[in-house]
Order: structure tokens, then C-alpha cells, then sequence
């Protein structure tokens, strides 16, 4: 009744969240993105990076956190003699944080709703016929079609 468990070379299959855990997080993490003002947007990123584990998502939030710390840097070097930032100075500022919180947020809320979406990110992939999963193939009386949608090639045979 009970098995030894899963073997060692696969992996446990991961559960979906719930969808409310699911909203609560990305409020949470744009609430913190909003409040911070895009300071500490790479929170966001760095989940999206943990759970995706893609490559380009490591990049991003590498990106993020890089960006910031730079406008951390562009500010501490403006002269301290002067208590108001020039005209110059503030629209530098301003832009360099709205452009990050901005992408951040419209980046993270898209990958992750698009990755925990009801096709799991394979969205557009063709119906390509019967499952060959671990339970065979697909429903009794299902027709079967061929990948991409196209019906084959019709031969005609020799005489």
C-alpha cells in the first residue's frame, strides 16, 4: 500500500500555491517595491529568480539589485553644501526609480502570473495527440490528431 517513497534521481513534484497565497504574495511584494520606492524591488525579483529558477531571472535580479545600488551611489555623491536637489539632479534621480520600480513590477507580475498560470508557462504548445505519460494514452474514443493540427499526407500507393 505504502511505497518506499520516490527514488533517488527524481525529484518530488512540487504543489501549486494556493491562489490566495498566491495574490497575497505579489501584494505584498509590490507594496514593498511601492513603499520602498523601488529601493528594495530586487525582494521581488529575487523571488521570481527562486521560484522560476531560469537563468535570465538570476540575470534580472542581478540587474535590479545593480541598478539600485547604483542610484544608492549617484546619490551619495551629490554635494552636501546644497539641502535641494537641482532641477538636473532630481529628474536623474526620479527616472532612475520609476524606470526600475516600473520594470520590475510589470516584469515580475508578468512572469510569475504567466508561471503559475492554468498551463504552468507551456502556454501555445499544439495539441500533439494521446498522452504518453506514466497512465498511457488519452481518452476512449478521443480522435487522435496528429502534432502541429495538420492531417497527414495522403500516399497513393503504387499500382
Amino acid at each position: 500500500m505504502h511505497g518506499y517513497g520516490y527514488p533517488p534521481e527524481q525529484q518530488q513534484p512540487t504543489r501549486r500555491p494556493s491562489s490566495a497565497t498566491l495574490v497575497t504574495l505579489r501584494v505584498v511584494f509590490v507594496a514593498l517595491a511601492l513603499l520602498s520606492c523601488g529601493l528594495l524591488a530586487w525582494a521581488a525579483m529575487l523571488r521570481l529568480a527562486v521560484v522560476t529558477r531560469k537563468q535570465r531571472d538570476w540575470w534580472l535580479f542581478g540587474l535590479v539589485l545593480a541598478l539600485n545600488i547604483g542610484l544608492l551611489a549617484y546619490l551619495g555623491t551629490l554635494p552636501e553644501e546644497e539641502e535641494v536637489l537641482t532641477d538636473g539632479q532630481a529628474v536623474i534621480t526620479l527616472s532612475w526609480a520609476l524606470v526600475v520600480f516600473v520594470g520590475t513590477v510589470t516584469y515580475y507580475l508578468y512572469t510569475e502570473i504567466r508561471h503559475f498560470g492554468p498551463y504552468g508557462g507551456t502556454r501555445g504548445a499544439p495539441y500533439a495527440g494521446p498522452s504518453t505519460g506514466p497512465y498511457g494514452g488519452g481518452h476512449p474514443g478521443a480522435p487522435t490528431f496528429p502534432a502541429g493540427g495538420y492531417a497527414p499526407r495522403r500516399t497513393v500507393p503504387d499500382p
